[in-house]
């Protein structure tokens, strides 16, 4: 077999490991898929008539033209939140001692790593499914055909697979897994400070500012747009070029600090 045989052998070993960790030990995934719920059902259902009426949605169906509006930036939320599960168990890897043992063993050094963000995406992925699911049921009416579903899924994987090379990077830069499980807490809330439940046009000067050109922004406006039927301009090629930047920063930040812990 070649080298890159072995390395794709070595990492779906990985990634049924990390699956099988993930449905014995459920209360995390159960936490990740509960607050992107909680949170759509106190927007949709506390705040949507003050929300939707104080955008500029009609005032005689604001909630469900506001549950229209929001459940794009939810489900980003989603995604955010699943971070917290792979930074938690790369991790646990680490403190544990069992990346010592793998490296005594002979398989890719690659493979770690690899099996940990796949299974991160494939986590995140479920946890979508689940989120939209509630969504159609709270009210959520996408106007989006099998293209745009295509696109919409890919442009959600593709933050997922950049999102959790970068919680990989998180989890093995912790001392422990405490502050793995709270570091990437801010990349949750981060669609908030962009167009996820407000227009930014609402916001202050500095504010609006910030959120007009911070990462989620371009890529709630594109999935909104994809799912919504309207129009996504030119905010399509800066989510990808968003997403694609952050995938490589987290794939290089997770491999150096990998490498120097390997060197060790």
């Amino acid at each position: 077999m070649s080298t890159s045989t072995y390395a794709v052998r070595d990492g779906m070993t990985m990634l049924r490991r990390d699956l099988r960790r993930m449905r014995r030990y459920p209360s995390l995934t159960l936490s990740v898929v509960a607050l992107p719920i909680l949170m759509l059902l106190l927007f949709v259902y506390v705040f949507g008539e003050a929300l939707g009426s104080g955008i500029g949605l009609d005032s005689g169906s604001a909630r469900g033209e506001y549950t229209n509006y929001v459940t794009p930036g939810i489900i980003l939320m989603a995604v955010t939140t699943c971070a917290v599960a792979t930074a938690v168990a790369v991790c646990t890897d680490m403190t544990e001692g069992i990346i010592n043992r793998f490296r005594t063993m002979d398989i890719a050094r690659s493979a770690v790593l690899t099996g940990h963000v796949v299974a991160g995406v494939i986590q995140c992925m479920i946890t979508l499914a689940l989120v939209t699911g509630v969504a159609l049921l709270v009210g959520f009416r996408p106007d989006a055909g099998v293209v745009e579903w295509l696109a919409a899924i890919g442009l959600l994987m593709l933050l997922a697979f950049a999102l959790t090379w970068i919680s990989a990077a998180i989890g093995l830069n912790s001392p422990t897994v405490e502050a793995a499980s709270n570091t990437p807490v801010p990349l949750t809330f981060l669609p908030f400070l962009g167009s996820a439940v407000v227009t930014p046009d609402s916001m202050p000067t500095g504010l609006r500012w910030f959120a007009e050109y911070q990462p989620f922004t371009p890529i709630t406006e594109t999935l909104r747009g994809l799912l919504l039927g309207s129009g996504i301009g030119n905010d399509g090629w800066i989510a990808l070029a968003w997403c694609v930047g952050l995938a490589l920063l987290g794939y290089l930040w997770a491999r150096s600090l990998y490498t120097r812990e390997a060197a060790r």
